[in-house]
């Protein structure tokens, strides 16, 4: 929901496209930022305390938002300055999701997959819905929707029942600031003594800065500029129906090799910015987004699958913030500079070599050695699913709507 709101939002007020990229840049940059940090509190406390905090905060950012949009008095600062703390919310709340899949699933694959497919149920209605509600009432009224998800969110952290805590996460919060220091070096060494994790990590920020980055700017420009706020929603729509279809691929298909037959999906994404760039009709830039959702989201399935089960228990929360963090780190440099480049020569070629860009990251992800000869890692014992009260100290996350290479990235990747 929150493109349609921010570019239909500004784009009544008189601002262009770099001011939504900048909108957007200012939440990611304080996501990325931070999520490192969030990462390394995420294996000291009780994660779903800080969870159902980022969401408090996130719920009253975005309703002012909201009373900002209804009042008609939008300053791009405040816009910005709101999403900056939105973005540090969600630093808090990110890390610990990829922690709690392997916690409650014995089939890690599968959970991933069914995640996904939930995404997109969402993604389906929510770009709907946002049109519907620019279109018929406006901008200030989808960020009242957006700000009860996250109220939604929190009551549904309140029930989630959970599997007993490891001790770090229960015990860790009273060792201080040197073993916060320590905790952080330890992840770093972590991430760092993985080659296929650090090579997709800094081939995705590649990706950040010459698909991702001015694509989702661009693209929600020239499609409302274009067709109107429905024709957004209903591309984004597309996107997510081929993000439930690369859900259930993922659910079927057990390749042995998951990162090269995830790099093979990605190859898809290319049609959503080229049909874009290329001035197609409506329908043809639907064809394109749900094509591209479903490689996208099989390759997001393959990602966190290896990510969970390849990188032990202990410090996965801290290895999945800098996933996210590097994988985000220059989502904010393509955005910035999506406004400035669409003004120079346009949007439409920019959006074209965005395409591009994307074929070429899938081939050098494919051309990795150690990301294409990774090998499923072998299942571990089923998780210990007895339940705990919900509420009590031994309770952690649940799967988030943000993150790195393996989630969907509109949030929001």
């Amino acid at each position: 929901m929150l493109p349609v709101a921010l570019a239909a939002g500004l784009l009544q007020r008189g601002y262009g496209a770099d001011a939504v990229g900048l909108a957007l840049a200012a939440t990611s940059a304080a996501f990325a930022g931070l999520v490192v940090f969030g990462g390394v509190v995420a294996d000291r406390f009780d994660t779903r305390r800080l969870m159902i905090g980022a969401d408090l905060v996130r719920l009253c950012t975005q309703s002012l938002a909201a009373a900002l949009f209804f009042s008609g008095h939008v300053v791009l600062w405040q816009i910005c300055a709101i999403g900056f703390v939105n973005g540090a919310a969600g630093a808090v709340f990110q890390p610990g999701v990829a922690g709690t899949v392997p916690r409650l699933a014995a089939d890690v694959q599968g959970a991933n997959g069914a995640i996904r497919i939930a995404e997109a149920v969402a993604q389906l209605a929510g770009p709907a819905l946002a049109g519907l509600l620019v279109a018929f009432a406006s901008p200030g009224a989808v960020f009242a929707a957006h700000a009860a998800t996250y109220a939604v969110s929190g009551l549904c952290l309140m029930l989630l029942r959970l599997p007993p805590a490891p001790p770090r996460e229960r015990h860790g919060a009273g060792r201080g600031a040197r073993a916060f220091r320590a905790d952080l070096v330890e992840g770093r060494r972590e991430f760092r003594s993985r080659p296929w994790l650090w090579r997709v990590i800094a081939i995705w920020c590649v990706y950040m800065i010459a698909v991702w980055g001015p694509a989702v700017p661009l693209v929600a420009t020239e499609v409302i500029q274009r067709h109107g706020p429905r024709a957004y929603g209903l591309v984004n729509s597309a996107l997510g129906a081929g993000t439930v279809v690369g859900g259930l691929l993922a659910l079927r298909l057990r390749p042995r090799h998951l990162l090269r037959a995830g790099a093979i999906g990605l190859f898809a994404f290319a049609g959503f910015p080229v049909s874009v760039g290329a001035g197609a009709p409506v329908g043809a830039m639907a064809a394109g987004a749900a094509v591209a959702g479903a490689g996208t989201a099989f390759w997001s399935v393959m990602w966190a699958t290896s990510v969970q089960t390849q990188v032990p228990a202990d410090a996965l929360n801290r290895i999945h913030a800098y996933d996210v963090a590097g994988s985000l780190a220059m989502m904010p440099v393509g955005r910035a500079l999506a406004g400035p480049a669409a003004g120079a020569v346009g949007a439409g070629p920019v959006l074209l070599v965005a395409g591009g860009a994307s074929v070429l990251v899938a081939g050098a992800l494919l051309m990795t050695r150690a990301v294409r000869d990774l090998v499923r890692a072998a299942p571990g014992p089923a998780p210990d699913t007895r339940a705990t009260v919900p509420g009590g100290p031994a309770d952690g996350p649940c799967p988030a709507d943000e993150g790195g290479t393996g989630s969907t990235a509109t949030g929001r990747r």
